[in-house]
């Protein structure tokens, strides 16, 4: 297993170049879902990588439940083990667990919680529920077994937008539903709970997310400069907005809004999914992509090394 399995913890970092210059050479489609999974692949190696430091470094601590076998002397002298670094490893462990656990039941309690406002204010009979609301705001509420996806809209955000502005709105937030962007945005938050070098990632989906639904806008109003206006109009009205759901991908969502007009007045993106090789971010995605297949591989090897070791010496 060797210093292997203290790589997952760092190698997240090489992800971090590719977060600032994905949106330079890709389209915000092929951004969101490649961040997306080095992002869940960095993630499921810490946790694994974390479970492995602490149970190697506890396994003789007095009352530890493990079977004897994980503290026979073969298994000491072939894994590094160091108590200290034992425990701290399951008390960081328990603190992600924590973390995951408390972001999924807001979550779902949120999105519970909408759905239960909006059906006893609204039938379900579209998928655009219209609030009779002052406070401009406007979201895509994610489905679930029993009801379909809708766009939350406000009176107040549609009464400061033009007709065309409010097509560009609804498309944008159907876009986020049609393309589930919040499977995105919760994995990329829980990849950020168990790690705090993958929280870059989770920053650059969220935008990415919001630049692939401000292309699919543009696309379906056949306008990108009314898109760009729809945006900075709406970000503008939503200062005072409520931020009471601000798990759901959202219109005017906070942050670089300024780069989203920018871009929505420019060409429209490349439809590559990889950036080129011999541009910046090409060598960064090269890299980030070394340091996922790197860290799964360091995790699977201290595993397979601990279950070979450990069928080793227990008897028969």
């Amino acid at each position: 297993m060797g210093f292997f399995v203290f790589l997952p913890l760092v190698l997240p970092l090489t992800a971090l170049p590719i977060a600032r210059l994905t949106e330079q050479h890709l389209h915000p489609r092929g951004a969101a879902r490649l961040l997306t999974g080095f992002s869940i692949v960095m993630a499921l190696c810490s946790a694994v990588s974390l479970g492995l430091i602490g149970v190697v470094g506890t396994a003789q601590l007095p009352g530890n439940p493990l079977p004897d076998s994980w503290s026979d002397p073969e298994v000491r002298d072939a894994l590094p083990y160091h108590e200290t670094v034992g425990t701290a490893a399951l008390l960081v462990l328990a603190v992600v667990l924590l973390a995951v656990g408390r972001t999924l039941v807001r979550h779902l309690r949120i999105r519970a919680r909408a759905r239960r406002a909006l059906g006893r204010a609204l039938p379900a009979a579209s998928d655009v529920a219209l609030l009779p609301d002052p406070a401009p705001y406007a979201y895509a509420l994610p489905g679930s077994p029993r009801s379909p996806g809708r766009v939350v809209v406000s009176t107040g955000m549609l009464d400061g937008l033009a007709e065309d502005e409010r097509a560009a709105l609804l498309a944008h937030e159907r876009a986020h539903l049609t393309h589930r962007h919040h499977r995105h945005l919760l994995a990329t938050q829980l990849a950020g709970c168990v790690n705090p070098f993958l929280r870059p990632l989770q920053r650059a989906v969220a935008y990415s997310a919001e630049r692939w639904a401000d292309e699919e806008s543009a696309q379906a109003v056949g306008d990108r400069r009314v898109t760009a206006r729809a945006v900075a109009r709406a970000a503008l009205a939503s200062r005072t907005a409520p931020a009471a759901y601000t798990v759901f991908p959202a219109f005017a969502a906070p942050g670089p809004v300024p780069r989203r007009v920018a871009a929505l007045l420019g060409p429209v993106p490349t439809a590559r999914n990889w950036p080129p090789a011999r541009t910046p971010a090409g060598l960064a995605a090269l890299v980030a992509a070394l340091g996922t297949a790197a860290s799964a591989l360091s995790a699977l090897n201290a595993a397979v090394a601990l279950l070979l070791i450990l069928k080793a010496v227990t008897p028969l």
